[in-house]
């Protein structure tokens, strides 16, 4: 049985340390995947791509392009995701922040997902349970135990090695773990349907529902 796994890239350069770090997370869970004796499809999704969509979709109405669309798809119907960002000013990329705010808040009820940064210095480790993980938690998805920080003397390092493996080991696990056992991780209510959020139409403007309105409580 063939799953899906979508790879989540923020970087802003070409080639860049985020790209580099989403590739070994991919190559080692789809090496997991596969010692569980199953195989997996990797999508990319560079959100350098898509800035200029991001940006139109966020400035009318939310109505998405047809990259955004198709995108926002993509995320809907994976297994599992991997989301690695750059750390910008403490926190995740703007970029990365557009994609999320993007996606429908029912996209991600139930999935399997892997939270990875990059950044110059180890002092922005703390990125990932301070801010990726209470932002993935928010749209109901489950994050696995283990995420992956890698600053720039962290490549080509041991310790580093481990962590992906660790991480890539725990997303395979969930990735063809059955339904039942994903809801585990949701005590408090059953796993929702998942909704791209292709289907709704735009936001009607504030300005346009408050035309013709005089104001004096009729």
């Amino acid at each position: 049985m063939s799953r899906s796994l979508v790879v989540l890239t923020a970087g802003l350069s070409q080639p860049s340390s985020t790209r580099l770090l989403a590739d070994q997370l991919a190559a080692a869970v789809s090496a997991a995947v596969g010692g569980r004796g199953e195989s997996v499809d990797v999508e990319v999704i560079e959100l350098r791509e898509l800035a200029g969509d991001l940006a139109t979709t966020l400035t009318t109405g939310g109505l998405p392009t047809p990259a955004v669309a198709a995108a926002r798809q993509k995320v809907s119907d994976a297994d599992g995701i991997i989301a690695v960002t750059p750390v910008f000013t403490a926190s995740y990329s703007g970029l990365f922040k557009m994609f999320i705010d993007v996606l429908d808040t029912d996209s991600l009820n139930g999935m399997p997902v892997l939270i990875a940064a990059t950044a110059g210095t180890a002092r922005h480790s703390l990125v990932l349970d301070h801010a990726l993980r209470p932002l993935f938690t928010y749209l109901r998805a489950v994050v696995v135990p283990t995420g992956v920080f890698a600053a720039t003397e962290d490549f080509g390092s041991t310790g580093l090695a481990e962590r992906v493996h660790r991480a890539a080991s725990e997303l395979a696990q969930q990735i063809v773990a059955a339904p039942t056992a994903v809801q585990g991780f949701l005590q408090d209510e059953p796993v929702r349907h998942r909704n791209s959020g292709n289907g709704v139409g735009a936001v009607r403007p504030f300005a346009e529902l408050l035309a013709g309105h005089a104001g004096d409580g009729r």
